[in-house]
C-alpha cells in the first residue's frame, strides 16, 4: 500500500488538497493556512512520484484514486471535502466515483473530465536535462530552466521541487523518468461510468483553455449536482494568480 506524504494544517473537517502534474503540496501552503483558519482540517498531499510520497513505476488515476482512499483509512478520515487541481481534479474525480460515501463536497479546479493530449513534453525535457546538469544554485537552475520554459511563473512553479541531495548537488524531487511515460495516462478522460452526484463545484480560469464551453454538458453528465464558476483574469493556475477570489469561491461553496 501506499503511504502518501501530508503536511496537516488546523482542526475540523477534513479537507484534502491534491495538487497538479509536476506540483506538490508545498504548491497549497498559503491557501490550507487560510483554509485552516476557517476551521478546516486541512491536508496537504504530496501524490505519488511526486513530492516525498514514494516513487513507483506505476502511475493511473485508479491507482492515485485508491492512495487517497487508502491515505483517508490510515488517518481515519470521513466525510472529506476533496479538491483538486489539473492533475489532482482528474484524481479528485475518480476517488468520487469510486468511493462517493468518503466525500462530503468536491472541488475541481481547471480541469474537465475529457481526454486531453500530452502537452508537457518541453518541460519534461527541460526539468530531465536540469536534473543531468551539476546545477549548485537556484539562481543557476532558474536561468537553465529558461531555455525550455520561458514563462517565468512556471519556472518558478517548478522549481518548488528542487532539494540538496548533497551538500554540493540540487537535484528534482519528481520521479521523471515515470512521469516522462505517463503523459498519455494523465491526460486520459474520467471513465464514462464514473458519476458522482454530492454537491460538485468546477473552478475555472477565464484565461484558461482547460474548461471550455463545450465541456459543460459532459461535467453535467458524470456531476450532475455541479456548479461551474469562471475567475476573470486567471489562467490554469487560477488559485495562485487570483487567490483571493478564489479562497472566497470555494469558502461560499464549503
Amino acid at each position: 500500500m501506499m503511504k502518501l506524504n501530508a503536511s496537516v494544517i488546523g482542526e475540523g473537517t477534513p479537507f484534502l488538497i491534491l495538487h497538479g502534474f509536476l506540483g506538490m503540496s508545498d504548491n497549497w501552503k498559503t491557501l490550507g493556512s487560510k483554509f485552516a483558519e476557517k476551521g478546516f482540517q486541512v491536508h496537504l498531499i504530496d501524490q505519488r512520484n511526486h513530492g516525498r510520497s514514494p516513487h513507483t513505476s506505476e502511475m493511473n488515476y485508479e491507482v492515485m484514486s485508491q492512495d487517497v482512499k487508502d491515505y483517508c483509512e490510515d488517518n481515519n478520515l470521513k466525510n472529506i471535502i476533496l479538491l483538486g487541481h489539473s492533475m489532482g481534479g482528474k484524481v479528485a474525480m475518480q476517488v468520487a466515483g469510486d468511493f462517493p460515501e468518503l466525500i462530503k463536497k468536491l472541488i475541481i479546479v481547471d480541469i474537465s473530465p475529457k481526454y486531453y493530449p500530452p502537452h508537457h513534453q518541453e518541460i519534461l525535457q527541460g526539468l530531465e536535462a536540469l536534473d543531468n546538469e551539476k546545477i549548485t544554485s537556484r539562481g543557476d537552475a532558474e536561468d537553465f530552466l529558461a531555455k525550455f520554459v520561458p514563462d517565468k511563473g512556471t519556472r518558478l512553479f517548478l522549481l518548488k521541487n528542487l532539494y540538496w541531495k548533497t551538500k554540493e548537488k540540487l537535484s528534482l524531487r519528481l520521479n521523471l523518468d515515470v512521469l516522462s511515460k505517463s503523459g498519455e495516462e494523465i491526460g486520459n478522460a474520467l471513465s464514462d461510468n464514473i458519476t458522482f452526484s454530492g454537491p460538485s463545484l468546477f473552478i475555472r480560469g477565464g484565461k484558461s483553455g482547460y474548461i471550455t464551453e463545450e465541456d459543460k454538458p459532459l461535467i453535467k453528465k458524470h456531476f450532475p449536482n455541479a456548479t461551474i464558476q469562471t475567475i476573470e483574469g486567471a489562467g490554469h493556475w487560477v488559485h495562485a494568480e487570483k487567490i483571493a477570489d478564489f479562497f472566497t469561491i470555494v469558502t461560499d461553496f464549503i
